[in-house]
């Protein structure tokens, strides 16, 4: 569908958001709460979000949707998702059938690879390959080469927090599951839930960097096995993709600490006698994974 105007939903699990992107540039932006554990509710109001959209900027525009989990390219139904009730539905034909349109849908941590490569950080760094790495509730990712997005035939292309830890040791601690049936996944250690419970400091993750940045030498140790942990993990990323850039996205990547601390470790456990790839922060935060959404069908 060939239009000015692209539509972009992030269909996160607290909140559903849009976007209206002309020509690259927002027209309209809007968010609301998830409905829980309901996905007939959820259907319908990104149904809603869109015919509002659509009436308040008197235009019709192409719809992207950004989705927490994959959409199998065996039967075409929803797997992965953290988001259980997105499990095992049609969630595009259902969609095309409520807007009349065909629909693209791509996981969040793919669009916010888009985004961030189109006209993000990965674009003002001029980057043929680029990484892009979410840091949040859960921990995802994608590959953007030659600006293409890689899918891949499982659908799973840039997956890498559900591979273990790697380089583990005694300092990281007791093994702990992952959601998704396996232990001590790299999203156990680097997402937000899961540094929280494995630092043992009763906080929250914005909690233990508040305290960190007050002091607090717990705090600063946890700070520090953090940046030790993502360089490990981004390490066996670029051992195995190489690319030129690395664009961290979600909630922690806000944390100043990782791009001072974090760059100098890699030299550690990348197989290289110096690391070339460059380590940046999102340029459109939270706004990256619904405006990749919209560029779905650019």
């Amino acid at each position: 569908m060939r239009t000015p105007l692209k539509l972009g939903i992030d269909l996160g699990g607290t909140k559903v958001e849009i976007v209206a992107l002309e020509h690259g540039q927002q027209r309209l932006r809007q968010r609301l709460s998830t409905p829980q554990g309901d996905y007939r509710q959820t259907l319908a109001l990104i149904a809603s979000l869109v015919e509002a959209c659509e009436q308040q900027l008197g235009a019709q525009g192409s719809v992207g949707v950004a989705i927490p989990g994959a959409r199998s390219p065996d039967h075409g139904r929803i797997k992965n998702a953290n988001s259980t009730c997105l499990i095992g539905q049609d969630l595009q034909g259902d969609l095309e059938q409520l807007l009349r349109r065909p629909i693209r849908l791509a996981n969040d941590a793919d669009c916010f690879t888009l985004s961030e490569a189109r006209d993000g950080a990965g674009a003002g760094a001029g980057a043929n390959s680029l990484f892009g790495a979410i840091l949040g509730t859960g921990v995802g990712g994608g590959l953007m080469i030659h600006d293409r997005l890689l899918g891949g035939p499982n659908a799973i292309a840039g997956e890498w927090g559900h591979n273990p830890l790697p380089w583990r040791r005694a300092e990281d601690g007791p093994a702990r599951r992952c959601y998704c049936g396996k232990d001590d996944c790299i999203e156990t250690f680097l997402s937000g839930p899961g540094w929280a419970a494995r630092s043992g400091l009763g906080l929250e993750a914005s909690g233990i960097v508040a305290a960190a940045q007050a002091g607090q030498p717990a705090a600063q140790q946890a700070l520090a096995s953090y940046c030790d942990q993502l360089a490990r993990g981004l390490a066996s990323v670029i051992n195995l993709l190489d690319p030129e850039v690395i664009v961290l996205g979600g909630g922690l990547s806000n944390i100043p600490a990782l791009y001072t601390q974090v760059a100098p470790l890699l030299p550690r456990y990348v197989f290289s006698d110096r690391v070339n790839t460059r380590l940046l922060q999102a340029l459109h935060g939270d706004s990256s994974g619904v405006r990749g959404a919209a560029w779905l069908w650019d």
